[in-house]
């Protein structure tokens, strides 16, 4: 059997607890570290919530279809929150650091900081944050070419997804073993510049404000508006990325829709940036030309095609809308 390095968590609220659940399915045990001195009456009921949370949830899965009951009880197994006098000794044997404690700059830096000087110089400490940039809390870190943000999605156990961001002095080869350890257990690591939002949060917020526009100015319903992105939006962007889809669409189709948009609504949020009109000035529009944000040259245009509509008849029949034909 394969060793796999022991996950420390700091912190055993939401995010630890996710990280506890994917990291003990791939098989890796995990400890969660409380940070805060309590009493030995509220630490217990802290573990009880936080190992209550995570049966549940493995119990969840089983349901699913993910796991067996009695292999949920082995995944169980691995997962152990030790209170806040036990931080040092449950690093000690970590091969990797967590730190999932609330958005506090100050609380973050003070956690992080403490474990750095208790670790390795050589360990891998990563924070969760979804807010802050990594360079808002790398300078309380001894060591600091080993710290970077590992941004997962929740709920982490089940989205593939995770963005990894360095900061200005993370050395390139952690990068690239924290990439590694998130593919090991089956997620999908992107690396992203130290900049605010992200790029899930920071496309997704403007979705979701305009989704919360349209309902504000009558445009349609709650509920028409979430079919329209479960159907439309959602069922295209689960096949295309946004940048293929503009390339597959043509990026000169969306310079003149975005001009038409931002005119008929007078707002500027629907003007394109520069690179959209720079790259139609230069050709590059997308497939029709062989190249747009990506290149399709030496591609084989048709089978890509019908490689990506497979994909979309596949999400038909996952939302069970594919019907045979009226003969």
């Amino acid at each position: 059997m394969t060793m796999r390095s022991h996950i420390a968590c700091l912190g055993a609220g939401r995010m630890g607890r996710g990280i506890a659940v994917a990291f003990a399915y791939a098989g890796h045990p995990v400890t969660m570290i409380d940070v805060k001195d309590r009493s030995a009456e509220d630490f217990a009921k802290l573990e009880a919530d936080a190992l209550g949370e995570v049966r549940t949830t493995l119990a969840t899965l089983a349901r699913l279809g993910m796991l067996s009951a009695d292999n949920a009880d082995t995944v169980l197994a691995r997962v152990s929150v030790v209170p806040a006098a036990a931080h040092d000794a449950a690093l000690s044997g970590a091969g990797l650091v967590f730190e999932g404690v609330p958005e506090i700059v100050d609380l973050k830096r003070e956690v992080l900081g403490a474990a750095s000087r208790k670790v390795s110089r050589d360990m891998i400490i990563a924070s969760t944050t979804s807010t802050i940039l990594v360079d808002d809390l790398s300078s309380a870190i001894e060591h600091r070419e080993r710290f970077l943000n590992v941004h997962w999605l929740n709920p982490a156990y089940l989205i593939p997804l995770v963005e990894v961001s360095p900061g200005a002095a993370t050395d390139p080869a952690v990068v690239e073993k924290v990439k590694g350890l998130l593919e090991s257990i089956g997620k999908v690591p992107v690396v992203c510049a130290a900049t605010p939002g992200f790029i899930v949060p920071r496309i997704q917020a403007l979705a979701m404000n305009e989704a919360a526009r349209m309902v504000e100015e009558g445009v349609a319903s709650a509920e028409d508006i979430d079919k329209a992105i479960r159907y439309g939006f959602g069922f295209r962007y689960a096949v295309l990325g946004l940048l293929e889809f503009i390339d597959w669409g043509g990026g000169d189709t969306l310079y003149y829709a975005s001009r038409y948009l931002e005119g008929a609504l007078g707002s500027d949020r629907y003007r394109s940036p520069d690179v959209i009109a720079r790259n139609m000035h230069e050709g590059r529009i997308g497939l029709r030309t062989g190249a747009g944000f990506l290149d399709y040259s030496g591609l084989d245009v048709q089978a890509y095609r019908e490689q990506r509509l497979k994909a979309m008849v596949d999400m038909l029949r996952h939302f069970g809308l594919a019907r045979p034909p009226v003969l």
